[in-house]
C-alpha cells in the first residue's frame, strides 16, 4: 500500500485528491496537512468523507511526518513546494506539485510570470513535465513531478497531433477557453461569487495570462521549433469544467485529421477522440479524468477546428496528479480513477 501525504489539503485540488484516494486500491491518505485548520477532522469539514475518512486530521507540515509517506502531493498555492521539496526528496519520498513551482523550465521566465524570485531552481532539472500522454517513460523513473495546470492541459492534448506531425503553422495558433469558477480555487474572492459569476460570461487574462508560457513551452518543445499562441481564458457560470476551442492553419489539407487523432491517441486511456461529428460537452467529463477531443476543418478550408474539454479538477488538476503516481509506481494506470462522469 502506497503511504501518501498531502500537503494543503483544505482547498478543491485537495479535496478532489481526497475524493480520489479514497477509491484507490493501493493507496491510503496517513498525513493532511493545513496551518489554519490543525486539528480538524476531515470528515468535520468534507461531510462527503466521513466513511472514507473517520479519524484522519489536519496537521501543521512536519518534515518527518511527511518523509516517512511515500510520495507527499502538494495542493498549495506557488511558492509553497519551494521550501518544502528538497528535504523531502532527500529523504526519498517523491513529490508530486500540483502547483506552478516547477512547471517551467527557465527559474527567471517563472519569477516574471508569478512575481517572486524562484524558490528551488535547482530541482528544476530534476522536475518533470507531468503530462502522461507525452512524458509517461519519463514519469515512471521521476521524483519530481510537476503537474500541468488545467488549460495547459486541454490546449496541448488538442493541439499534439496537429503540432507533432508539423501540420499546424506555428505561427498561427489560437487557444480560446472556457473554465468554471472553481479554477480560481476556494478563496473567497467578489470575481467567484454567485451573484458576480451568475449569468454571465466574460474573458480575462487577454493581455498575458500565467498558464501561457507553460503552453508555449510544451507546444515548442512537441513541435521542435518556437510557436507562437494567442491564448484567451474565459470564465463561465458553471463549477466545473474546461471547454478550449482551439484554431489553426494547417499546412496539408490532404491529410485525414480524423485518423490522424485516432491514431494519436489510441492507446490513450483518458484521452477520447469523439467520432467525425460530434462535439465535446463539458458535462461528459464532470468527476472524470478524461479528456474528450472533436477535430473539424470547416468548409474543408485552411483552418482547423479542434474542441477539448476536461473537469479542471480531475484531468486539470489532481486526477492527472493521482495518474501520474500510477505511473510512478508501476500500477495500472486507470486505478483510481474509474470514476464515470456525472451526467447530469
Amino acid at each position: 500500500m502506497i503511504k501518501v501525504a498531502i500537503v494543503g489539503g483544505t482547498g478543491y485540488t485537495g479535496v478532489e485528491l481526497l475524493r480520489l484516494l479514497a477509491l484507490h486500491p493501493h493507496a491510503q491518505v496517513k498525513v493532511i496537512t493545513s496551518r489554519s485548520e490543525e486539528g480538524v477532522r476531515v470528515a468535520d469539514m468534507y461531510p462527503n468523507l466521513r466513511e472514507s475518512y473517520p479519524n484522519l486530521a489536519f496537521t501543521v507540515p512536519d518534515a518527518d511526518a511527511l518523509t516517512s509517506c511515500d510520495v507527499v502531493f502538494f495542493a498549495t498555492p506557488h511558492g509553497v513546494a519551494h521550501s518544502l521539496a528538497d528535504e523531502i526528496l532527500q529523504a526519498g519520498t517523491r513529490v508530486i506539485d500540483l502547483s506552478a513551482d516547477f512547471r517551467l523550465e527557465d527559474a527567471d521566465e517563472w519569477a516574471q510570470w508569478y512575481g517572486q524570485p524562484h524558490g528551488a531552481p535547482h530541482l528544476l532539472a530534476d522536475a518533470i513535465y507531468g503530462l502522461p500522454e507525452v512524458n509517461r517513460d519519463k514519469i515512471k523513473d521521476a521524483r519530481l513531478i510537476a503537474v500541468p495546470g488545467c488549460y495547459p492541459t486541454a490546449v496541448q492534448l488538442g493541439l499534439l497531433p496537429l503540432v507533432e506531425a508539423g501540420l499546424a503553422d506555428p505561427q498561427q495558433i489560437i487557444a480560446s477557453c472556457a473554465s468554471g469558477v472553481s479554477g480560481a480555487g476556494r478563496g473567497a474572492k467578489v470575481g467567484s461569487l454567485f451573484c458576480e459569476a451568475g449569468e454571465n460570461m466574460m474573458a480575462y487574462g487577454v493581455k498575458g495570462h500565467r498558464h501561457l508560457p507553460e503552453i508555449k513551452q510544451g507546444l515548442s518543445r512537441a513541435a521542435g521549433q518556437p510557436v507562437e499562441l494567442t491564448f484567451v481564458p474565459h470564465l463561465v457560470p458553471m463549477i466545473r469544467g474546461i471547454h478550449a476551442t482551439l484554431y489553426t492553419t494547417v499546412v496539408d489539407r490532404s491529410v485525414d485529421l480524423q485518423a490522424l487523432f485516432e491514431q494519436r491517441y489510441q492507446n490513450e486511456p483518458f484521452v477520447d477522440v469523439l467520432p467525425a461529428g460530434v462535439f465535446p460537452q463539458t458535462r461528459t467529463v464532470k468527476g472524470a479524468n478524461m479528456c474528450r477531443i472533436a477535430v473539424q476543418r470547416p468548409q474543408n478550408g485552411d483552418v482547423v477546428v479542434v474542441m477539448s474539454v476536461i473537469d479542471n479538477l480531475v484531468k486539470g488538476a489532481s486526477g492527472q496528479a493521482v495518474q501520474n503516481m500510477n505511473i510512478m509506481f508501476g500500477l495500472d494506470e486507470n486505478s483510481g480513477l474509474t470514476t464515470i462522469a456525472l451526467i447530469p
